[in-house]
């Protein structure tokens, strides 16, 4: 009794550890430093070290116990003051920073991050909500213990604050009510644009050509033209003028002697405008407006509180699409693709912090009140969020139109290096002058009230990348080998068309939406099936992949829902796992071991599921639902012989759509290790990260019994928490495919033993355990087994393990071993 209290003490000691390293912050001033480097903030939070500061280097390294890290640094803002920021594992002990300039002078600065008693302070502050999680998990934990529930263990994930991060949640109502309707040109409804212009020539043509086709409201123009160096822009654009200004449609040209910057433009434009008593329109001159877009952009100005109005657009702050402040330019015709598909979508205004002056409507109300920008912003930047705040403090909103996206070319008035610095110098003004303006955008930018108009603007845009079917995957959010090679099919999409979906279950909600692009990944969860569904379907061409669906609370309803998605579309199964073949994924029974395929009438209950209703499937209605998407998909894709003859067994009617395509990992930072050094004890080594399926609770018996040997066991790597391992037993933690050589000279390591008690589809751990040149030992199980018989096929070294319903006791199992070992040290000697 007492061994079983201290296990669960154990296991509850482990598991506050990880709750600790994710939820435990901790936050001071960098320490003072002389000289020209500066560190402004040191902060731990999820269990990494986060620096923040100034230098005049190119690079700065950091080294935190065995852990390097190198940043190379952009040119800053200001001559000889690169900014820089990075995160690196936490490690109790010193941090080590270097700077190194061109020149390869050096300076180096240790500091304690965060003192002993400081973090004994905070992890006490953990332990309430640590209770409180606990207390809340334990119906999930019953799950898991009574029936290894592997969505049971995703909620103690969820519930203990463990998963991934959260994404933005959609409305229930998806975000995506419609609008207001525009108002047509009957409705007596007129916009003067104004339009400063310095430089831009490659565009303005355009720019002006689309303002005469696309504005559908009657309206007037004033072009501010602000001492251009470029000699061509002046006479165009009084040749222009001169050719469109008519009776119907006023066009002004104001010719600024000398350059007044962006502020000192539009004032010049809005006096010329004060008499009109219409809505006013900035547009800058590298903004391609579509058809019909005035109409669209005007309209929330009927609310007489809205002040502002800002459409969607590629490169336009909180407003751009698909990835929020993460401009992406656009090829020819496809903003006008995006702006149909959105506007097709009539989504209603969301409230914004600010408008963006690139394209904003101001409500000619709000104009009466506060007639010009304020010129302390000089050549621009920060000048609209300035009028936007002085708008909010008299009761004004602001609104982004997400049916409208104009494309902007953005970036073509002022350098990179001058618009970071002005963006740097304004937005301290900004600071100062609306204190709480930065907390409402670090709000919107992690809440994004836009996200249900951004993911419908993010699948416009992607069926417009494409170009042709947009890949989605059904993910899971578990992490592993399926998340690995999912992460490579993503980046594989992305660099060939642009683009790819990922439909993410396992996750705090039941869906995860992510759209994967060049910029970064636009993400939102959703719980209603209903809602994924139809935004996925704006997706005309679509090519869905089933990759893991292993953590879902309900996976009994996958294959129907991947259908549904994939209705007049391709689909293709790839199989990371056995999921689809059982509700055991390993096809591990209750007892722990592998014993072949069940069969359907198994009454093992580990084969059998419970419904998020509570309703039990058992394992021949499970195959009925999987297998008819298995008839559905055009193909099966497999990663090794041994798989498919399991998946051909459980699903005869598609296996001539079944396809072997073993992964090719890459095993380039890996070396061969020498053997140990003669004479020292035997050291096993274990590799990778291991969960009861992978073989955890063979490690106890087997440390203890190699112990009795006078041998050693170590892990390369993480063993489950609630495994409690004998003393001499040394695990590493996570590890780089790059660390492994190092870390078997280390630890002597002489033979690589991967336990895994399933039958792997593929074993990507036995691979890099065969590419140190060091024996391997595997049970003759899967994939892992495939691989290495492989391997000794061709004159490499190790041992397949008999699996004979199971594994051999620990004794035979170390006895095993060391033979296996003791014969490689002979041969090594021999040779």
């Amino acid at each position: 009794m007492g061994t079983q209290v201290g296990g669960l003490a154990g296991r509850v000691w482990r598991l506050f550890g990880r709750y600790r390293a994710v939820h435990m912050r901790l936050s001071r001033r960098g320490p003072g430093v002389r000289g020209p480097d500066r560190i402004s903030r040191v902060t731990l939070r999820g269990g990494r070290v986060w620096v923040e500061g100034a230098t005049g280097a190119t690079r700065v390294s950091a080294a935190a116990g065995m852990v390097l890290r190198r940043l190379d640094l952009p040119p800053g803002d200001v001559p000889g003051a690169r900014r820089f920021q990075f995160d690196i594992d936490d490690s109790p002990g010193l941090l080590s920073l270097e700077f190194e300039e061109d020149g390869g002078n050096r300076r180096r600065i240790a500091f304690v991050p965060f003192p002993a008693w400081r973090r004994w302070l905070a992890a006490i502050g953990c332990f309430p909500g640590f209770t409180l999680a606990c207390l809340r998990a334990l119906p999930a934990a019953w799950r898991w213990a009574r029936w290894q529930d592997v969505s049971a263990r995703a909620q103690m994930k969820r519930v203990m604050g463990l998963s991934r991060q959260s994404v933005p949640l959609l409305d229930t109502d998806g975000g995506l009510p419609s609008g207001p309707a525009a108002p047509d040109a009957s409705a007596g409804i007129a916009v003067t644009i104004i339009l400063p212009v310095y430089e831009a020539f490659g565009v303005l043509s355009e720019a002006l050509d689309r303002l005469l086709r696309h504005t559908d409201l009657p309206w007037r123009l004033i072009l501010v033209e602000d001492a251009s160096p470029d000699p061509r822009i002046r006479p165009f654009l009084r040749r222009w003028v001169a050719a469109n200004a008519t009776a119907a449609l006023e066009i002004v040209l104001i010719e600024n002697p000398v350059n007044l910057g962006f502020v000192g433009a539009v004032n010049r434009g809005l006096e010329a405008a004060r008499h009109h008593p219409h809505p006013v329109i900035l547009l800058n001159a590298d903004t391609l407006v579509p058809a019909a877009w005035a109409s669209r952009l005007v309209a929330p100005l009927a609310d007489p509180a809205v002040a502002s109005v800002t459409p969607l657009s590629n490169e336009a702050e909180l407003m751009t699409a698909p990835v929020i402040c993460r401009g992406q330019p656009l090829r020819p015709g496809e903003g006008d693709r995006i702006d149909a598909l959105v506007a097709a979508a009539g989504l209603a205004p969301r409230e914004v912090p600010t408008g963006v002056g690139f394209c904003m409507a101001l409500s000619p109300a709000f104009l009466r009140r506060l007639p010009r920008f304020d010129p302390a912003f000089g050549p621009g930047y920060g000048e609209e969020v300035d009028w936007c705040q002085r708008a909010r403090h008299i009761a004004g909103r602001h609104l982004v139109q997400p049916a409208l996206f104009v494309e902007h070319r953005g970036g073509t008035s002022f350098g990179a290096t001058q618009k970071a610095r002005l963006c740097t110098k304004n937005g301290a003004l900004i600071d100062r002058r609306y204190p709480g303006y930065n907390a409402r955008v670090q709000g919107f930018l992690r809440d994004d009230p836009l996200i249900g108009a951004r993911m419908v603007a993010a699948m416009a845009w992607a069926a417009v990348r494409a170009d042709g079917p947009v890949p989605i995957y059904l993910g899971h959010a578990l992490g592993g080998g399926a998340e690995d090679d999912l992460a490579r099919r993503i980046g594989a999409d992305v660099t060939r068309i642009g683009v790819a979906v990922v439909l993410r279950v396992g996750g705090p909600h039941r869906w995860q939406i992510e759209v994967h692009t060049p910029a970064g990944v636009t993400a939102a969860a959703c719980e209603d099936r209903a809602q994924v569904l139809t935004l996925l379907r704006r997706l005309p061409a679509r090519r869905v992949i089933y990759s893991c669906g292993v953590g879902d609370p309900d996976p009994i309803d996958l294959p129907d829902f991947l259908m549904q998605i994939g209705a007049n579309q391709t689909i293709e199964v790839l199989f990371h796992d056995y999921l689809p073949l059982s509700p055991s994924y390993t096809l591990i029974g209750s007892d722990g071991h592998f014993r072949g395929l069940p069969k359907c009438g198994s009454a093992d209950r580990a084969h059998r599921s419970r419904g998020r209703c509570g309703r039990q499937v058992d394992l021949a209605e499970w195959r009925i639902a999987w297998g008819r998407l298995m008839q559905r998909a055009e193909r099966l894709v497999v990663f090794s012989r041994a798989s498919h003859a399991l998946v051909a067994a459980a699903f005869p009617q598609a296996a001539d759509r079944i396809v072997v395509q073993p992964h090719r990992p890459d095993l380039g930072p890996l070396r061969l290790v020498g053997p140990p050094r003669h004479g020292q004890p035997p050291v096993i080594g274990v590799l990778g990260r291991i969960g009861p399926q992978k073989g955890a609770g063979l490690l106890p018996g087997l440390a203890a019994a190699l112990n009795r040997r006078g041998a050693r066991l170590v892990v390369v790597g993480e063993v489950d928490p609630a495994i409690r391992l004998p003393r001499g037993v040394r695990v590493t933690g996570a590890y780089g495919m790059a660390d492994i050589p190092r870390l078997v000279h280390r630890h002597g390591i002489g033979l690589w033993l991967i336990p895994s008690v399933w039958p792997e589809t593929f074993s990507f751990t036995t691979h890099e355990a065969i590419a140190t040149g060091l024996p391997v030992a595997c049970f003759d199980l899967g994939g892992q087994a495939e691989a290495l018989k492989a391997s000794l096929a061709h004159g490499g070294h190790g041992i397949v393990l008999p699996w004979h319903q199971g594994p051999e006791g620990p004794d035979a199992l170390a006895d095993a071993l060391l033979a296996c070992l003791a014969a490689a040290g002979t041969r090594a000697l021999a040779a």
